[in-house]
């Protein structure tokens, strides 16, 4: 497998005037092929040559025209090279169409007939930095007739089926960001069309289609273009290409700078959404999204995977953290699905990992449904989940149902009971999920492509439709950072805890505690049970609705710590959403305390959090590395990113000092 990073922002440099016009290096002559015994394959649309894609040596960027060349049905030659004179290095190379230029006039009585046309096609590529090698110039228009379908073979190619006869050795990682491969070498375009006469026999074997990318006309192109414009229009744009060692595409993954920076912020808590690989749509987009402090969800990198398996998993979660500089989110939330969890095990092992209850009893109807007695049995699958606040509770519910109506051989909710303790909620009190799942049974959850991604969606079409969800969702988040700071919320009780957390929270997430204030209320008789040293235990009746308009009481259980004032409540919306719920409130109240603690008060719901720094640093990290160095700098850097986007006078001044520091380090 080859994992092939396009990284690097492309540069354009003035192309220096040419030292003349060289003797080609090889002959133009093409050589009749037939391939009747060749395989066929799909045609793969090839990447276009760039202006500023760079390889990491001449050798590379040779093939990578040349099996553009193969593909387009024309064939290449060296034209012309330059080289440094004292260490003979070449340095410049022109890499023209076999047609390019005239041949000398021949003495011979029957010389042979002219082939070339004096074709203009041709790529200029340049050494920098003395390793790497960057495309200056192109030019793609011929002056005469090319096609894939003229089944001629070129020299150039032979050189592909000769490499192919070969034994490759292993592909390097990819050990740095600025590194670039645009190409598939010779050895896989070998088998990957038509023209190749190399057997299974002599060391090729035929790919399985069933787990590449199943790609349309006009999506290769899509996909690279959407790719090749975002790195131009977005410096911090990061993208991995993995391909099979026989040549098609398997997986992609990129995140622009936005998801970037966003990660630095709301790391916490990421779901991994598989929806249209669940629902088999064909674009198999797989999604990272977290929630910002709005609470709403923010993308944090996107893919498409070309088979749901664990090492196509694994693959896309490494590239997900290479992009992320190898920081782990603390809890991460999936589909329930059996490659995923042993993928996430592997590559984020000391993250808390989740199955999303709203996916989970979405297929209720679909794996019950046919069920005798089905609307019981989902009542009580809902009451089990959603309204036990005690482990014993779920436990009898759960055992009432199943011998009530005979499902102990249900081989579906067998799987859910002994996967309880990922994705019921009595069981995940002590995880922090920001919001990112519903714990009740009338709360909802969409993915963040939602309204764009449908079950026919081409990736030409998604990628078209990329930018624009984004900006939706960009600028909503605007939008609710200038109501937040600018707005005067409305407030509702006479209760210092509102005043309190206006003042705080943005206004989504106040709006949110504002309905806990208010439903302080509707709760009564709150008194006292035990009391151990500093720690009272108290009993908090409310009044819930439970079907229609029928309610029933419901006593919660919070433990109050008099000297640290520290409080839990056994409803654990803490946990859950980040604020405190309506019976912790009414006890702290009970107790003369007017404000809510700090600890209670999550920075990351606060209006000015993006103003905030934010630690990236793990344990994991070296502290004197250059992976923390960069993790540490890009926390302070964003910051003045966002102030500097808030007015035009703060805009200037974030210039000026940023050229400052540009001109101090010669940049």
């Amino acid at each position: 497998m080859e994992e092939v990073c396009l990284n690097s922002e492309p540069v354009f440099d003035m192309v220096d005037e040419y030292e003349g016009d060289g003797e080609g290096e090889g002959d133009c002559s093409a050589v009749e092929h037939d391939d009747e015994t060749g395989s066929k394959h799909s045609k793969k649309e090839p990447p276009l040559p760039t202006i500023g894609l760079e390889f990491d040596s001449f050798d590379e960027a040779y093939d990578f025209y040349n099996i553009y060349a193969k593909e387009q049905g024309f064939g290449i030659r060296v034209s012309n090279s330059w080289f440094r004179t004292k260490k003979k290095e070449r340095y410049r190379a022109k890499l023209s169409c076999s047609s390019a230029g005239f041949k000398k006039k021949s003495e011979a009585n029957n010389p042979r007939p002219e082939t070339r046309t004096g074709c203009p096609a041709m790529v200029v590529i340049r050494l920098v930095d003395c390793k790497r090698w960057r495309i200056v110039e192109v030019e793609l228009e011929h002056n005469h007739q090319v096609s894939p379908q003229i089944k001629r073979f070129y020299k150039s190619h032979k050189k592909m089926i000769l490499a192919a006869r070969k034994a490759r050795p292993p592909a390097e990682p990819v050990t740095e960001i600025h590194t670039i491969k645009l190409y598939r070498t010779a050895a896989m375009d070998a088998v990957s069309n038509g023209f190749s006469n190399v057997s299974e026999r002599e060391g090729i074997h035929q790919p399985d289609h069933s787990k590449h990318l199943e790609l349309k006309e006009g999506d290769a192109y899509a996909v690279y273009n959407f790719f090749c414009r975002m790195k131009l229009t977005n410096p911090n744009f990061f993208y991995l290409m993995d391909f099979d060692d026989d040549g098609p595409l398997k997986n992609v993954f990129w995140a622009d700078a936005r998801s970037r920076a966003a990660y630095g912020y709301f790391s916490d808590t990421v779901a991994i959404d598989t929806t249209c690989l669940t629902n088999k749509y064909e674009l198999p987009l797989i999604s990272f999204v977290g929630v910002n402090h709005h609470g709403q969800s923010v993308l944090l990198g996107c893919g498409f995977l070309g088979h749901k398996s664990v090492e196509y998993f694994v693959w896309i979660f490494r590239a997900w953290l290479k992009c992320m500089l190898g920081h782990q989110p603390q809890v991460i939330v999936t589909d329930q699905c059996k490659s995923l969890q042993i993928a996430v095990s592997e590559v984020f092992p000391k993250a808390r990992h989740c199955f999303c209850l709203w996916y989970i009893m979405q297929r209720v109807p679909e794996k019950l449904g046919g069920l005798r007695g089905f609307e019981e049995i989902k009542r009580q699958l809902n009451k089990a989940v959603y309204n036990s606040l005690k482990i014993i509770e779920f436990e009898t519910s759960w055992t009432e149902m199943i011998k009530k109506h005979g499902l102990g051989d249900n081989k579906w909710l067998q799987t859910l009971y002994e996967e309880r303790k990922q994705w019921v909620p009595v069981y995940l009190k002590d995880t922090f999920f920001a919001g990112m799942i519903p714990i009740r049974e009338n709360e909802s959850l969409n993915a963040f492509f939602d309204g764009y991604v449908h079950k026919h969606t081409s990736f030409k079409e998604f990628v078209d439709k990329y930018d624009l969800a984004l900006y939706r969702k960009h600028l909503k988040e605007a939008t609710a950072d200038v109501q937040s700071k600018n707005s005067s919320f409305e407030l509702k009780t006479r209760c210092n805890f509102e005043v309190q957390l206006s003042k705080a929270y943005t206004k989504e997430i106040f709006d949110k505690f504002q309905s806990e204030v208010e439903g302080m209320y509707s709760c009564f008789n709150t008194r006292q049970v035990t009391a151990n040293g500093p720690i009272i235990t108290y009993i908090v009746k409310e009044r819930v609705e439970i079907e229609g308009n029928v309610k029933e009481v419901r006593s919660y259980e919070v433990l109050f710590e008099t000297n640290q004032v520290d409080i839990r409540c056994i409803c654990s919306l803490f946990n859950y959403k980040g604020y405190l719920c309506r019976h912790a409130l009414n006890v702290l109240n009970y107790n003369g305390v007017e404000e809510v603690p700090s600890r209670y008060i999550l920075r990351r719901w606060c209006k000015d959090f993006k103003f905030q720094h934010v630690d990236l640093g793990s344990t994991d990290i070296d502290v004197y590395g250059p992976v923390y160095r960069r993790s540490h700098f890009h926390n302070c850097a964003v910051p003045i990113v966002e102030g500097g986007a808030q007015s035009e006078e703060q805009y200037k001044i974030a210039l000026h000092e940023l050229q400052e520091l540009l001109n101090k380090f010669n940049l």
